[in-house]
């Protein structure tokens, strides 16, 4: 055994040593940023895309107040709005997933797998009719006669409607489809009701036209188109007969797009009374939609801040005050969206619900990954184990080899050398190569080669007649 052959090992092992911190390093940035990942994706607000229209509707002055307060106040949603023509553009852009939400009516031709969001408002069907328009008076063909105060409508309930026609405001397809229900229901054949569509700059035009005898819109109690409409028949016409819809309920139980409501008397004007006493009628809802595929989180969020800004949102427009949560009963016709439904039933689920199994999962792998590191870490340290074994081995073969030395000179090269494979076992030892009782067994064998130094030389000693020094 030579010093230099100690001095190497103890290179080596010194440029074996030193791959651990930056394991422990790399290990802990790792885990800061899947913490700083997950804080970051759970705080972000959720942006959703929603088509409304056309521009300047009420609707669209609704959803254009909510995002901006959902940009002042919530912390959790942010809406960006897409302004199409109206709902058949809102529900193209829903088909193609181009947008996350729409307003559209309930009775519209959907997507497969639309869901409901929140209601946004509440339509009701009104029928009226009217006496004919007095005929132009001889002075102008513009100006026309004062309407008669006894002049009775030709059209005086829904069964009378066949072989007239009725004016529908609205130029949506789906006005059309609302009426054919309503007269097939009441046992009247829709062929033979001839029907004409208006805009709602046309209103004027409508209520003057001699051939039609009765009148259709489907909005909001309060819609301010109705009533001009209404008091418009009655400037031009005389006093309007309005229609109850007796078939209502049967509609409701058929059609569950439907639904059976009533129009409360003098709603539309209170002196004279429009109507006199309270109608039957039949309901459909205006929406705010979602495919079933839009994540549960990102709409229960989203509800969620609607009603809890809704009373700011009622501040800045009226019309927000008809915002309702939908019905969660599972056999709806247009069922809730399930994260809508969880925060109205109380069922949502909290954050530690939500992502238990992914914390649990994550000690399972980080368990995993601390038992692989361990593992690694010992691999890896491998050669200094080996190296701390043989240091020990070439000390317990030094005890024999000491007994054999004739000069102090090659007991002080033997201890020189025994101090450097003392100093590497120790450097492997708090490098985490070698556990505590590796340490013991090579303490072990050092204080038998101690002994074994201190006899060689009290033998070397009193050869040479040194007297032998006794311990004060």
């Amino acid at each position: 055994m030579s010093t230099s052959d100690g001095l190497n090992a103890d290179t080596s092992a010194r440029r074996r040593k030193g791959g651990s911190p930056f394991l422990v390093l790399a290990a802990g940035l790792l885990l800061f940023a899947a913490v700083a990942a997950t804080v970051f994706l759970v705080t972000r607000p959720t942006t959703l895309r929603i088509a409304v229209g056309p521009s300047g509707s009420a609707d669209q002055n609704v959803i254009q107040a909510l995002s901006e307060i959902f940009a002042r106040e919530s912390r959790s949603v942010r809406l960006t709005l897409i302004t199409t023509a109206g709902p058949v553009e809102s529900i193209e852009l829903l088909r193609g997933k181009k947008t996350d939400l729409a307003v559209v009516r309930a009775d519209e031709d959907l997507p497969n797998g639309t869901e409901t969001v929140a209601i946004l408002r509440k339509n009701v069907v009104v029928l009226w009719s009217a006496p004919a328009p007095p005929p132009a008076s001889t002075s102008s063909t513009s100006a026309r006669k004062p309407p008669k105060k006894d002049a009775k409508p030709k059209v005086k309930s829904i069964d009378d409607l066949e072989g007239h026609r009725v004016g529908v405001i609205g130029r949506t397809p789906v006005n059309i489809t609302l009426l054919r229900v309503i007269l097939t229901e009441s046992g009247i054949n829709p062929d033979k009701v001839a029907v004409s569509q208006f805009s709602t700059s046309q209103v004027a035009e409508m209520v003057r036209d001699p051939t039609i005898d009765a009148f259709m819109t489907v909005g909001p109690l309060d819609s301010k188109i109705t009533a001009d409409a209404i008091s418009a028949t009655a400037r031009a016409r005389g006093e309007p007969t309005f229609l109850p819809i007796e078939v209502s309920e049967t509609i409701e139980h058929k059609h569950p797009l439907y639904e059976s409501e009533e129009i409360p008397g003098s709603v539309f004007s209170s002196s004279p009374a429009r109507p006199d006493d309270k109608i039957d009628t039949v309901g459909v809802n205006h929406l705010i939609v979602a495919p079933k595929s839009l994540s549960e989180t990102e709409v229960g969020a989203f509800i969620r801040a609607l009603f809890t800004v809704r009373p700011s949102l009622i501040r800045e427009d009226p019309n927000a005050a008809k915002i309702q949560k939908p019905d969660t009963d599972k056999d709806a016709a247009l069922p809730a969206h399930p994260g809508a439904a969880a925060y109205i039933d109380g069922t949502e689920r909290t954050f530690l619900d939500k992502y238990s199994d992914y914390f649990w999962g994550a000690i399972l792998v980080f368990s995993a990954l601390g038992s692989l590191g361990a593992w690694m870490r010992h691999y890896l340290k491998r050669d200094e184990r080996l190296l701390t074994t043989e240091h020990r081995d070439r000390l317990l073969a030094a005890i024999t080899q000491v007994r054999k030395m004739d000069t102090i000179e090659e007991l002080d090269a033997a201890q020189h050398e025994a101090d450097e494979l003392l100093r590497e076992t120790l450097e492997c030892y708090d490098d985490g190569a070698i556990e505590e009782g590796d340490l013991s067994a090579y303490g072990l064998v050092l204080e038998q080669f101690r002994h074994a130094m201190i006899d060689r030389r009290a033998a070397i000693n009193a050869a040479a007649g040194v007297p032998r020094m006794r311990a004060s």
